[in-house]
């Protein structure tokens, strides 16, 4: 083929560039930092030399060496429950870390997830560009080679989508306020976060204790409460500790060994070093006092937020959170871990459940006099027994939720200051914790326990129990029992409404009108509040005082709601507000003399909100309590799933059942079947070939049948014989 001049060229230029369209286009280098020049092995696509049909209307390439798309081979959702089944098939044995590192698909996974937590939206896999997969596995190459540093601002890998500053094109002064202000941590920092708790979760998810509750997938407050209601019915004694002050600052040397002792990858170990030892940027005090001094504007201008930028938490969820245990308002975050922080105190704090674990097995002490026994006692009437004396059984049981931790001892108080004593000297040789008898308390039931903002406590119930005696006679006789009562504390709930400003006083609280809502419509106020009554119900839900506390937020929350449309509407009163728009406020304040008659039409139309009523006005509205019984051995959902799973992929268990089968003489549906289709073969009908026993039986069969029915069509003619004269 004649080689093409210039002017030729240029004239079908137009024509090569719409073919090279509809082609991927070269990808650029692998690190950001690193420019090169493309090798001169690959196919130029101007060359005619490179088309495989002499038609000029087709272009084939070779594949692009350098394209990050060859690396994606398998679904990241596919790879992790891969990890998670190996890790629970064998909790002992550790999978290679690093491999897992190296793969691209949970690095796009990781990036997905730290989009959606910084934009508020979900990105699809399809919408990722092709220089953001670039960036990624910059970032990925970085931190395998070690290249990886964090906090760092200045020369990012990747910068967040919502993130517009470029640190080339800032002047010498802000780009030392850029670098020196205190802030959140880099976008790519929160990838590599998301990177190693999608490795690490699955792997010590199956080695922790099922003692404790926070900071795991599948194990909130609720399912702490039920635990407690259902396996400490029977202990007298009880011993809180605290170990937040571990959360406030991390022992790295204690963290590292509580790692290695688990998992011995040095990459994975290397990294999670560097971050607890590479030092935040901190605000400065004097800086802080500067900023308070400075005189606010008359004026503020609204901010107007963009399009992608998430939008604030609504009221109702900054209320709630407001509402927080004890026990689950502090969080730890250390360093540059991130969301790493939970996971890594719980790898700290779980050699705690294990001594626990260990001293709850030495201490039991079963009797053969007592009948009290926790794993055959009915658990909806789990009945307190006295504990003094040798002929009683001797038991104890444990709980952690985060930092704070819950002990309950069946037995003598002094077995419990011994295992406080035991716990204290623990406590210091572990984890360098200075504890004493002040910090951890020893209580009896009578006082009262607050744990999660409920109390356990005893009470005292007079059941009537009925039995039949000799000669069949029927006694009822009163009896004495005490249960185990988990209700929820009015005084913290008082304590928090103070907090948040919607009440005053001790003694007779006094609601107060929340302002922040001042500016809000009516329908919006009351749809905002009710989705918080129905919050606060479902956090209650397992308390025996459930009705009495929701009664009491309902009873707050809409006096406060009441004083506000008082001083919006100017009504002077909360009588007026009720008598205008009745008691659950579901009536429009706009007009005084109530609902206009033209809001119905306006309503029906869909030009006004229609306004809904506050929830739980009445006692008899709030739900009643849960006492749906826990069972025992307890599991998430998902670690059932996978434990059941792993038993059916099991060779073994498949002989099991087949030996079962085999025992029982039972025949499975595979079997029959089998034996159907081999009949069908050998004589050329369905149903197997019967021997002549079974032909009698079914020869008799046919002939008892037809005589029934001879009969009954003999009973059916006799009144017509009858009628035309003629005898049966």
């Amino acid at each position: 083929m004649p080689r093409l001049n210039p002017s030729t060229l240029l004239r079908r230029l137009p024509f090569y560039l719409r073919q090279f369209s509809s082609l991927p286009l070269p990808s650029p280098p692998l690190h950001s930092h690193s420019y090169s020049h493309p090798s001169p092995s690959r196919p130029d696509p101007f060359d005619p030399s490179t088309r495989s049909h002499p038609s000029r209307s087709t272009l084939t390439f070779t594949a692009d060496p350098f394209d990050p798309s060859t690396l994606l081979k398998e679904d990241p959702i596919s790879l992790c429950a891969s990890l998670w089944l190996s890790s629970f098939r064998e909790p002992s044995t550790t999978p290679p870390l690093s491999s897992y590192l190296s793969r691209l698909e949970l690095w796009l996974l990781a990036y997905q997830k730290a989009y959606a937590d910084d934009t508020g939206s979900y990105l699809p896999r399809s919408n990722i560009p092709a220089s953001t997969i670039h960036s990624l596995l910059s970032l990925r190459n970085a931190v395998l080679d070690g290249q990886f540093k964090w906090g760092n601002r200045l020369t990012p890998f990747i910068r967040s989508p919502r993130d517009p500053t470029d640190p080339a094109t800032l002047s010498k002064r802000k780009l030392k306020a850029f670098l020196t202000a205190p802030g959140p941590p880099p976008f790519q920092d929160k990838i590599v976060h998301e990177v190693l708790l999608l490795i690490l979760e699955p792997v010590f998810e199956s080695r922790f204790s099922s003692k404790s509750f926070a900071f795991r997938p599948g194990r909130t407050a609720h399912t702490a409460i039920r635990t407690i209601r259902r396996s400490f019915a029977g202990y007298l004694w009880y011993l809180k500790g605290d170990l937040s002050t571990l959360f406030d600052c991390p022992k790295i040397n204690l963290v590292l060994n509580a790692l290695i002792r688990e998992i011995r990858d040095k990459k994975i170990v290397d990294l999670i070093r560097a971050a607890l030892l590479t030092p935040l940027i901190t605000a400065n005090p004097m800086d802080e006092a500067l900023k308070k001094k400075k005189k606010s504007r008359k004026y503020q201008k609204k901010r107007v937020l963009a399009e992608d930028e998430p939008k604030p938490d609504p009221y109702w969820l900054q209320t709630f959170f407001g509402f927080a245990p004890e026990e689950a308002r502090k969080q730890p975050d250390w360093g540059h871990c991130g969301v790493l922080s939970p996971l890594l105190a719980n790898i700290c704090l779980d050699e705690l459940d294990k001594w626990m674990e260990e001293r709850i097995t030495e201490f039991y002490k079963p009797s053969n006099t007592d009948t009290w026994d926790r794993e055959q006692a009915n658990v909806s009437w789990p009945e307190f027994l006295p504990t003094t004396g040798p002929d009683k059984t001797r038991k104890m049981d444990y709980i952690r939720f985060g930092a704070h931790f819950l002990i309950g001892v069946r037995g003598p108080r002094a077995d419990a200051a011994v295992l406080r004593k035991q716990l204290i000297e623990f406590c210091d040789t572990r984890f360098q914790l200075k504890l004493d008898n002040e910090s951890l308390p020893i209580e009896h039931i009578t006082k009262g326990i607050m744990f999660l903002d409920h109390v356990l406590c005893r009470r005292v119930v007079y059941p009537t129990l009925r039995y039949t005696a000799s000669g069949g006679k029927i006694i009822s006789e009163k009896g004495v029992g005490t249960l185990l009562s988990v209700t929820a504390s009015l005084k913290q709930c008082i304590k928090q409404f103070r907090k948040l400003e919607f009440l005053k006083g001790d003694r007779e609280p006094d609601p107060q009108p929340c302002f922040r809502m001042f500016h809000a419509t009516q329908a919006h106020t009351n749809l905002q509040m009710n989705k918080f009554l129905l919050t606060m119900a479902e956090w209650y839900r397992y308390a025996d005082n459930r009705k009495k506390v929701v009664n009491f937020c309902s009873y707050i929350i809409r006096g406060s709601l009441a004083k506000l449309y008082a001083a919006k509407y100017k009504l002077r009163s909360r009588a007026k507000v009720y008598k205008i728009a009745s008691r659950n406020l579901s009536r429009p304040l706009k007009e005084k003399k109530g609902q206009s008659p033209e809001y119905h039409n306006l309503l029906r139309m869909g030009l006004v909100d229609s306004i809904d009523g506050l929830h739980y006005t009445r006692l008899s509205m709030v739900p009643e309590p849960d006492y749906t019984p826990f069972p025992g051995g307890w599991q998430p959902d998902h670690e059932r799933v996978l434990v059941e799973y792993i038993k059916l992929t099991d060779a073994n268990t498949l002989e099991e059942l087949r030996c079962v089968i085999k025992d029982e003489g039972l025949i499975t549906p595979q079997d029959s079947v089998s034996m159907l289709v081999w009949s069908y073969k050998k004589n050329a009908y369905m149903f197997p070939s019967l021997e002549e026993s079974d032909l009698d039986e079914a020869e008799e069969e046919n002939l008892v049948s037809s005589a029934v029915k001879l009969r009954e069509d003999l009973r059916l003619l006799g009144p017509y014989n009858q009628r035309s004269g003629e005898g049966p």
